[in-house]
């Protein structure tokens, strides 16, 4: 493991915001990890684990301190079962699944996150969430220890889960699939719906706000307000998909929020409706 000095998080943002990192470490290994989260414990020094960089806003002054990029993309199958690095490719591992006929993650193609992002997330698509099929994660607190969970031991909610609230990284994780000859077809299929109405060709974060109730889009409610084609600064809400904020002229992570805080109040008086973010947002020190 190599330390670097002089990275800027907007490199590992599908936003392609974020300013100056102060230590960065490419992570390939759990000992890696275990090394980086040692050393951030021992001098004191916050940690910020990414993956893709998708779900996030991160500021522009950048983080003050390591930047790990997860790397650990190893992929065991086992029959219907596979343990996977937590940073394996989830939109890769969904499609490696339906073409060996599993179903269970065909949602995931198209997401662009890490196997430990979606986990961190329990992201999901198309009614399914990353849990469903979960198994155990491997888990390394910033203390150093080494926990195997098995997903009765953990909380998943929307777009939530137990390591929100646990300091370290996910290493790894299981997940059991059923056998289904139309996986691949139905994979296929939703990855098509996603590319004809998300925005997939131009920098975002993904879904900015979460759903605010059953049977209520957020995207629907922004479009029903008028807010297609809005814009603050670089920051624009995307015209294919409401709920997506896309960055076309080098947005800063201040337009964003200006815009989210639009949207926000626009939505509330059209509709009576408080819209929730979805995506983290990642402070000078700090992550919410």
């Amino acid at each position: 493991m190599r330390w670097e000095e002089g990275r800027s998080l907007k490199e590992f943002s599908t936003f392609g915001i974020g300013g100056p990192i102060r230590y960065f470490a490419e992570i390939r290994s759990e000992e890696e990890m275990h090394e980086a989260l040692c050393c951030c414990q021992r001098e004191g020094i916050p940690f910020l684990i990414v993956g893709k960089g998708s779900n996030s806003l991160f500021d522009d002054a950048g983080f003050s301190g390591a930047v790990l990029l997860n790397r650990i993309d190893f992929c065991h199958w086992n029959e219907k079962e596979v343990r996977v690095g937590a940073g394996f490719s989830f939109s890769y591992l969904g499609m490696l699944a339906a073409k060996k006929d599993l179903s269970g993650l065909e949602f995931a193609s198209g997401i662009p996150a890490t196997v430990g992002g979606a986990i961190w997330m329990n992201a999901g698509a198309q009614g399914q969430e990353t849990s469903e099929t979960l198994t155990a994660v491997r888990f390394l607190h910033s203390e150093g220890e080494m926990r195997e969970f098995v997903k009765e031991e953990l909380h998943f909610g929307y777009r939530t889960s137990s390591f929100q609230s646990m300091p370290g990284a996910i290493v790894s994780a299981t997940f059991k699939l059923s056998p289904l000859h139309s996986a691949r077809q139905t994979q296929l299929k939703l990855l098509e719906k996603r590319k004809a109405t998300q925005p997939l060709q131009e920098k975002s974060a993904g879904c900015i706000f979460r759903n605010p109730g059953v049977g209520l889009s957020a995207g629907a409610l922004i479009e029903k307000s008028g807010l297609k084609g809005v814009f603050v600064g670089g920051a624009f809400v995307s015209e294919l998909h409401a709920n997506f904020i896309v960055n076309r002229l080098n947005a800063t992570s201040c337009d964003v929020k200006e815009l989210i805080a639009v949207i926000r109040k626009k939505v509330y008086e059209e509709t009576g409706v408080h819209l929730e973010t979805e995506i983290r947002v990642v402070g000078h020190g700090i992550s919410s």
